[in-house]
């Protein structure tokens, strides 16, 4: 296998289990509450630390990996992610779980924008979206392995240990087991490249000087128009998919069992976007993620408000989230991922990655606990009472999934509205900013091998200056 290959299969690997690691708490929301004795608004907190230290580290993530290997940083997010996914296992009462999983933030950060960029390095803009979509496609099998573990788990044991714990224990081993595959065959081109042409650099920057040139290139970087549009439309874009967390404890709630819940979490997939921005270059990708974004507005009413809370209609249910997978997820892979590389230099990706990730995850972290005050304080969520009999707990649950659909619903009908109402700015900035990325990529092409001749002119002048004096002598 060659490296390249190899080195794609082993980040698509490394996605996958990020992707799980990240699927796996949402997956046991209702066994953590109820070991936690938490409600919904401290579940959706524990998701909103990990996100705000992840968004705080997105900056270093882009740093590290803009200027060393991207596979070492890759590996070194692994380690420490897995490691704190341990110590959430390992966790016994609230405050031990919200800091783990904001040390699970710090390895996820690093990550992403690794990933993201090496994938776009290794393509070209007409299938660049087939790429992104693949690896989309294997972070959402990361995310039904990770999901559907921790959810057929949750309600076993083994050796006295719950199996919601035995999850997190059974993702970290396997993270560490990737992160060491990373670590050992993955190459990084870029830095292999950068090896090959300068040898052995030498000292280099200080660190002052490289967080200067760090700084001035995100500058940059936010100043660009579509830049600016797909952050807007991804911070409401993204917050009803972190709202989305509370669907399999909704499920339960409704009376599916742990393994329909799994099943019915398990309905996702990927991306059409080359074959519309072939035909409608300025304009294919955009209209896609309009249709992509707006679908999700009638399926998630129909998902949550139009069919009964009934454990009878799995098929239903289960149909209707195939078409939320099917149709909802093209945005990231189709539209938004392409597009930041081709409105910034190949250098400068890595940052864009970073600091679209930094962006959307400011607000957009904050849906789980907004879900849960909705569901609580608005729209009548109450836990059973301890002693409760079955047919009360029963009762209970089935009038809290009806509170819980409905917070769902608002935390998406309204941010996908502004999402798809924001996408319309990019026909007006994006072929503008497309085509000024490429002439500035052609003026540095060309500037680089006028150097390049120049140096070659002087070492010419040189040998033939040589070549006069032995004449001479």
């Amino acid at each position: 296998m060659k490296s390249e290959t190899l080195t794609l299969v082993l980040v698509n690997l490394a996605g996958i289990m990020e992707r799980a690691d990240e699927s796996l708490l949402p997956g046991v929301y209702k066994e953590v509450g109820e070991a936690l004795h938490t409600d919904p608004t401290g579940l959706g907190s524990l998701t909103l630390f990990r996100s705000i230290v992840q968004t705080l580290c997105y900056p270093l993530a882009a740093y590290l990996a803009a200027r060393h290997n991207r596979t070492h940083v890759i590996a070194l997010g692994a380690f420490l992610w897995a490691a704190a996914t341990f110590l959430v296992g390992f966790s016994s009462t609230f405050f031990q779980v919200a800091v783990s999983r904001g040390l699970n933030g710090i390895g996820l950060a690093m990550v992403q924008p690794a990933i993201q960029s090496l994938v776009a390095d290794s393509t070209e803009d007409h299938n660049r979206g087939v790429a992104f979509g693949w690896l989309q496609l294997t972070g959402n099998i990361g995310s039904l392995l990770g999901g559907m573990l921790s959810v057929l788990l949750a309600s076993t044991s083994f050796m006295g240990i719950a199996g919601w714990r035995i999850s997190f224990h059974v993702v970290a081993i396997v993270s560490i087991i990737v992160g060491i595959l990373v670590r050992l065959y993955a190459k990084d081109p870029l830095f292999v490249e950068k090896n090959r042409v300068n040898g052995d650099p030498g000292p280099g920057k200080s660190f002052s000087l490289e967080l200067k040139a760090f700084l001035q290139e995100a500058k940059s970087v936010i100043k660009i128009p579509s830049f600016q549009i797909l952050i807007a439309q991804g911070v409401s874009g993204s917050f009803p998919w972190h709202a989305f967390a509370f669907v399999p404890m909704w499920l339960e709630l409704i009376g599916f069992s742990h393994k329909e819940t799994a099943f019915l979490w398990s309905m996702h997939i990927v991306s059409v976007g080359d074959i519309l921005s072939v035909h409608l270059p300025n304009s294919g990708r955009i209209i896609l993620s309009q249709i992509s974004a707006g679908s999700f507005i009638p399926l998630a009413w129909i998902l949550m408000l139009g069919l009964p809370d009934d454990p009878s209609t799995a098929f239903k249910h289960g149909l209707v989230l195939f078409i939320i997978g099917l149709f909802t997820s093209w945005n990231a892979a189709a539209t938004n991922n392409p597009i930041f590389a081709e409105i910034v230099p190949k250098k400068s990706r890595t940052s864009i990655y970073a600091l679209d990730k930094s962006f959307e995850h400011i607000l957009s972290s904050f849906a789980p606990p907004i879900v849960g005050l909705l569901s609580q304080h608005v729209f009548g969520y109450k836990p059973a009472p301890r002693g409760s009999s079955q047919s009360v707990e029963v009762e209970t649950d089935r009038n809290n999934a009806a509170s819980l659909a409905k917070a769902l619903y608002t935390s998406i009908a309204i941010p996908m509205t502004l999402c798809v109402l924001t996408y319309s700015f990019l026909y007006c900035t994006y072929p503008k900013d497309r085509d000024r990325a490429k002439m500035n990529a052609q003026i540095e092409l060309e500037m680089e091998q006028s150097e390049v001749y120049k140096v070659n002119d002087a070492l010419e002048l040189d040998d033939s200056e040589e070549k006069s004096l032995l004449t001479h002598e």
